[in-house]
C-alpha cells in the first residue's frame, strides 16, 4: 500500500501524533525529485508526505502550457505506479495555494478526486492545502469551510494556512514582523468555523515566527512553544481535558531550524514538516560540484565535442538523487520519523 488509502493516512498522523514525531513534506518538481523523497523514505524507514506546490505543479505541465492540474494529475499517476517498488507509506500533497488560483489548481484536483471516490477508487491526492494567510482571517475561514465539505466529501484532508509564514514561496510572500504569531483567538476562530473534526479532518499551518526560504541565524525569532498555547486555549474553551492537542500542526518554513525548536515543535502537535529549500540545495549542489569538476566534459570547448559519459544527464541525475535521498534521512531523523513505517 506504497500511495495511502484515506483509512492509512489517517492512522499515519494520528500514529504521529501519539508517538511526538512528525512527517517530513517535500517538495518534488520532476519525477527524479520524486525518487529521491521515496528513496530517502524507504533508506529511513519512515513513512512520508509527498507535495507539490502551484509552482512546482507549473513546472511539471511544461514549459509550453505550464499547465498546473495537468502537470500535478501526471505526478501524481506515475507516483502511484512507481511507489509500488519503494517498502513504505508514502500520502500526496498539495502545497500552498492562494485565492487567485483556486479555481486552476485545488478546486479542479478535488473534483477529480470525488470523481475517483464515486467510481470506487481513492483519491488522486490525500490531502490538499488551502493558503488564505494573505487574506483576511474572516475571508480565510469561509472559503476554508467550502473546501473542507468538499474535500471531505472526496475523503482528502485539508490543510488551512490561518496566519501568514514569513518570506516567501511561489509568488506569496509576507514581511518577517509580529504578524507572523498565530493568536488564541485566531485558533478558536478557526474551530468556530472549521470544527474540531466532526465536519471533516483538517491540519492547521499555524505561524510561530516561520519563514520561507534561507535565512541566517538570529533573523527569525521562531516560539514553537507558542503551539502549546493554541491547543491549551482551545481545550479550555471547548472543555477537553488538560494537555489535550486538538490541532494536527504543521511546521512551514522549517530550513535552518534547530533541533530544539524542532523536538519543541513536535511535543506540542506539529505531524507535518515541509522541506524544501534544504533539499532543493541539495538535489543541485552535486550537479554544480560535477559540472565544475568536469567542465571540458561537460561542455563544447573551443569546437570539441566535450564527453558524453560526463554530460549524460543519468551521470549527473544520479549524484542529485543520492544526495536529495540523504538529506531527507537526515530530516526523518530530525522529525523523529525514521524507523516508524507502518508494518
Amino acid at each position: 500500500m506504497p500511495i495511502a488509502t484515506p483509512e492509512v493516512y489517517n492512522e499515519m498522523l494520528d500514529r504521529a501524533k501519539a508517538g511526538k514525531f512528525a512527517y517530513p513534506a517535500i517538495n518534488v518538481t520532476s519525477t527524479q525529485t520524486l525518487h529521491a523523497a521515496l528513496r530517502g523514505f524507504a533508506e529511513a524507514e519512515s513513512d512520508g508526505i509527498i507535495q507539490i506546490s502551484t509552482g512546482g505543479a507549473e513546472f511539471l505541465g511544461g514549459q509550453y502550457s505550464k499547465d498546473m492540474v495537468t502537470g500535478s494529475v501526471a505526478l501524481a499517476e506515475f507516483a502511484h505506479i512507481v511507489a509500488e517498488k519503494y517498502p513504505v507509506t508514502v500520502a500526496l500533497h498539495t502545497d500552498h495555494c492562494p485565492k487567485d488560483k483556486l479555481d486552476t489548481y485545488v478546486r479542479p484536483l478535488i473534483a477529480i478526486s470525488e470523481k475517483r471516490v464515486q467510481a470506487g477508487l481513492g483519491p488522486l491526492f490525500q490531502s490538499h492545502m488551502w493558503d488564505g494567510s494573505a487574506e483576511t482571517l474572516a475571508d480565510n475561514l469561509t472559503i476554508a469551510q467550502e473546501l473542507l465539505e468538499k474535500a471531505r466529501a472526496a475523503k482528502i484532508i485539508l490543510e488551512v494556512e490561518i496566519t501568514p509564514t514569513g518570506g516567501e514561496e511561489d509568488g506569496v510572500s509576507h514581511e518577517i514582523n509580529d504578524s507572523l504569531y498565530t493568536t488564541v483567538d485566531d485558533a478558536v476562530r478557526t474551530v468556530e468555523a472549521l470544527g474540531l473534526g466532526e465536519k471533516g479532518r483538517y491540519l492547521l499551518a499555524a505561524s510561530f515566527g516561520n519563514v520561507h526560504g534561507v535565512y541566517k541565524p538570529g533573523n527569525v525569532v521562531l516560539r514553537p512553544e507558542l503551539l502549546k498555547q493554541l491547543n491549551e486555549g482551545v481545550a479550555a474553551k471547548y472543555g477537553q481535558s488538560a494537555g489535550s492537542q486538538p490541532f494536527d500542526f504543521v511546521f512551514h518554513g522549517g530550513s535552518g531550524s534547530s533541533e530544539g525548536e524542532i523536538a519543541t515543535a513536535l511535543e506540542n502537535g506539529v505531524v507535518k514538516m515541509n522541506i524544501d529549500t534544504d533539499t532543493q540545495y541539495a538535489f543541485t549542489r552535486p550537479v554544480a560540484d560535477h559540472v565544475l569538476r568536469n567542465y571540458d566534459g561537460v561542455l563544447k570547448v573551443d569546437g570539441e565535442v566535450g564527453s558524453k559519459k560526463i554530460y549524460d544527464p543519468r551521470t549527473w541525475g544520479k549524484l542529485a538523487e543520492a544526495s536529495m535521498a540523504a538529506r531527507v534521512v537526515e530530516a526523518t531523523q530530525h522529525l523523529r520519523s525514521a524507523g516508524t513505517k507502518i508494518k
